[in-house]
């Protein structure tokens, strides 16, 4: 139970599934089609969606890298917040675009599991969020090279110790694409 007071909504938020992030990327495809389908269903239950789109010096803002993939498109209305930030949150306008749809408890998918999608969990937990990871639908690239372990290794260990987060007042976890439910119960 979140315990950010009057928000008693679901929202989906969908972290930088672009071009250059996720390129390459173990599972994208399969990744990309579970986000498609659970933007699709949030949609026709009314269940907000909200999309970040990051910008940094190897992602230039208006490049082809810095763009949605294709099988994604946001609709006009659904909010796009741009960052610059691993977290979400910080120095955006997430927060009071939350506020304002009375959202407490976020469904969190995208890229790159071991940089955004960690720090925007994190960063919604100790905001007062309850944050759920959605299993299958977070990748991120091979840095293996520079020491980290393999991107499935990274993935599957995400998943894990997401799974046990705690916080008082608020709940975290993952849950498999076919089995999210945006209604709390």
């Amino acid at each position: 139970m979140t315990t950010l007071d009057n928000r008693p909504n679901t929202g989906l938020l969908v972290v930088d599934v672009q071009n250059g992030v996720v390129e390459g990327s173990p599972g994208r495809d399969r990744v990309v089609a579970n986000i498609g389908g659970l933007v699709e269903r949030a949609r026709r239950e009314g269940i907000p969606v909200v999309w970040v789109q990051h910008h940094s010096d190897g992602l230039e803002q208006g490049s082809e890298e810095w763009q949605i993939v294709p099988e994604l498109t946001p609709s006009e209305a659904e909010p796009l917040i741009e960052k610059a930030y691993g977290d979400s949150f910080e120095d955006t306008d997430l927060e009071p675009v939350l506020s304002g749809l009375g959202i407490g408890r976020l469904l969190v998918v995208g890229a790159q599991t071991d940089a955004c999608i960690r720090s925007t969990l994190h960063g919604a937990l100790v905001r007062g969020y309850d944050a759920t990871l959605v299993s299958d639908a977070h990748t991120t690239e091979d840095l293996s090279q520079w020491g980290a372990p393999p991107p499935e290794q990274v993935i599957a260990h995400t998943n894990l110790y997401w799974s046990e987060q705690t916080a008082p007042g608020r709940t975290a976890g993952t849950v498999a694409t076919a089995d999210v439910e945006f209604r709390s119960a």
